[in-house]
């Protein structure tokens, strides 16, 4: 397909429109559109959110179990998903927002409880 084909009027405004509004997900366009989350499908998204939450359960059970003269289990990261951006240093090298402290082995324990 020529896209002069537009400026020379064997092709409507419309046609174009469906076209590229169709385009297939690993097309330059939608990567230029949407970024990395033009290759990530509904299914990436819950997968990676399945593996958060096992990390997660898997965490709290660990943190649970251990004795409590031993160092906690460090908390899970999560997966990295598209448009996520790693937190941005300041020119002090100190990170812009502070990081979300994880819950102790005692507020755990009485969560569980």
């Amino acid at each position: 397909m020529d896209l002069l084909d537009w400026h020379r009027g064997r092709l409507t405004s419309r046609r174009l429109a469906v076209l590229v509004k169709h385009m297939p997900r690993d097309s330059a366009v939608n990567r230029e559109l949407h970024g990395d989350g033009a290759e990530w499908t509904v299914t990436d998204y819950l997968l990676a959110a399945a593996v958060d939450h096992l990390a997660a359960a898997n965490w709290m059970f660990a943190s649970v179990n251990t004795d409590e003269d031993s160092e906690p289990p460090e908390p899970p990261v999560p997966v990295p998903r598209p448009g996520d951006e790693a937190p941005s240093a300041d020119p002090a090298g100190e990170e812009a927002e502070p990081p979300v402290a994880a819950p102790s082995r005692a507020e755990l324990m009485r969560f569980f409880a």
